[in-house]
């Protein structure tokens, strides 16, 4: 019913837009809210507008487009016909640019019915660029998120969680909404253990977000917890997680599949070193000279949460935890080794996020700036 009841993209669009809106949840806390409001925030920066229009299931769409211009669906295309059964008709009448993110090498078949919304699609790497292609085969364009021009400052917020400055923390981040298999935590724990077991100057901070809506995941994550490994949970406003990363002396990631590592990303332009799979997404903006890159095998999806159950065959990486635990132990002991690698991360994130790709990929479509 809501496939029938939304608003299809008008074909041909239009050769020439001015200026671009962006709609999304943009209100929710959530990877693809956060990618949503990156995008709105580089259009502006940009000098393209960057009017926002706020979407939601059940809800009338908020905000405008102005008269002449495009608009940048940050929805995947299996939310769509839910997010914009209530808009209006001429909310889709212009050229339309859809942002998707996928984690997998492969995309659910039924992606390709989210074509009729959008003249073309931007992933925001090319490992996902890939996997749409097969869907939707010549309209889709790398365009990775450009957080280098919107990232918040670090703040002071105190953090309450007990942490003196001689102790080196290392930060895993990771909401149960997404799949705790995928995410796969309790490899990164494996891999701490192995590293640091027993010492005190070596801590591990857990943040967990949906942990109500997992509660099984988040107990089996919990009972983790020790004497240098800490769970914490619950949604925390941007300047309060941003103070979490700038606290983190390592960030650590052994993740199975990402479509792009938002926390990775952010970590690398706060100039911190990030311990990551060697796999997916995060290539868009990591490389071996700019992050410890774990090696990995394929291995065929496993998930109970039932998230990938349409997908047998698909494949995703299984981290190697003792080279994990070497690159951990490496840096946890030196301090000098931690700076160079940061500010090669930082670096190699700022060239790679910046808006240049955006910038292209907007008058590609025949968007000009408002000035």
């Amino acid at each position: 019913m809501a496939r029938a009841m939304a608003p299809r993209a008008a074909f041909p669009p239009p050769l020439a837009s001015r200026g671009i809106a962006v709609a999304g949840e943009l209100d929710a806390a959530t990877g693809l809210g956060e990618a949503a409001r990156s995008l709105l925030a580089g259009a502006r920066d940009l000098g393209f507008g960057g009017d926002p229009v706020t979407l939601g299931v059940g809800r009338v769409p908020q905000g405008s487009v102005p008269e002449g211009a495009a608009l940048l669906l940050a929805v995947n295309a299996p939310s769509l016909p839910l997010m914009l059964a209530r808009a209006a008709p001429s909310l889709l009448r212009r050229r339309v640019i859809g942002s998707w993110a996928w984690e997998l090498p492969v995309v659910p078949e039924s992606w390709a019915a989210g074509g009729r919304y959008v003249h073309e699609v931007w992933a925001p790497s090319a490992f996902v660029a890939q996997a749409l292609e097969q869907v939707l085969p010549g309209r889709v364009r790398v365009v990775p998120y450009p957080l280098a021009l919107c990232a918040p400052p670090a703040g002071d917020e105190d953090l309450g969680l007990d942490l003196p400055g001689q102790i080196v923390v290392t930060l895993m981040v990771l909401s149960l909404g997404s799949s705790a298999a995928r995410k796969n935590p309790l490899a990164g724990v494996a891999a701490f253990k192995r590293a640091f077991a027993g010492r005190t100057d070596q801590r591990l901070i857990i943040k967990l977000q949906g942990a109500a809506a997992y509660p099984h995941e988040a107990a089996r994550i919990e009972t983790m917890a020790g004497p240098n490994i800490q769970v914490i949970s619950g949604v925390w406003p941007k300047s309060r997680m941003a103070a979490l990363v700038e606290r983190a002396d390592i960030v650590l990631s052994l993740h199975r599949a990402e479509g792009f590592g938002l926390v990775l990303a952010e970590a690398m332009l706060r100039g911190k070193p990030v311990v990551a799979t060697g796999w997916s997404g995060n290539l868009a903006f990591m490389n071996e000279n700019s992050a410890a890159l774990i090696g990995y095998r394929l291995v065929k999806v496993e998930d109970e949460s039932g998230i990938y159950a349409s997908m047998p065959g698909a494949s995703w990486a299984e981290p190697d935890i003792g080279h994990a635990a070497e690159w951990l132990r490496k840096l946890g002991d030196d301090y000098a080794l931690r700076q160079q690698l940061g500010a090669k991360a930082r670096d190699h994130a700022v060239a790679m996020l910046n808006g240049d790709v955006l910038s292209r990929a907007l008058a590609a479509n025949g968007i000009t700036p408002l000035a």
